[in-house]
């Protein structure tokens, strides 16, 4: 047997609803009908990706950034328009936008302060 992949990603936040209404406005992601009362779930293909409550004994306030050493790279046709946007609502921009070989990228820091790459690169 062998695992075949990522099959579910999701972020622990402090406020359930702010960090899903960023996800919504800025990355345009839509919520799916499924998922516990505890996460919001969004309708992402092939992998799920969802923000969820803190799970119990997890401080994020302790840690010096949020899932340090772990990269969470999503695609966006429209990356550079997203870039905009968040850089226009003083979203904190950690790498700004180039072209490379996954396309035009850059990382923002989200409201956890989640550290997200964005490549436009299909």
């Amino acid at each position: 047997m062998a695992v075949t992949g990522p099959d579910f990603v999701s972020l622990q936040v402090r406020d359930l609803e702010r960090s899903a209404a960023f996800y919504e406005r800025y990355l345009g992601l839509k919520r799916s009908d499924a998922g516990p009362p505890h996460a919001v779930v969004f309708d992402t293909k092939p992998v799920a990706f969802a923000v969820r409550d803190v799970v119990a004994g997890v401080d994020l306030d302790a840690l010096a950034q949020p899932g340090q050493g772990m990269a969470l790279w999503l695609h966006a046709p429209d990356a550079q328009d997203i870039h905009d946007a968040l850089a226009a609502a003083g979203t904190t921009i950690v790498a700004a936008p180039v072209d490379g070989p996954f396309g035009r990228t850059f990382t923002f820091a989200d409201p956890d302060g989640y550290q997200v790459t964005l490549h436009d690169r299909g």
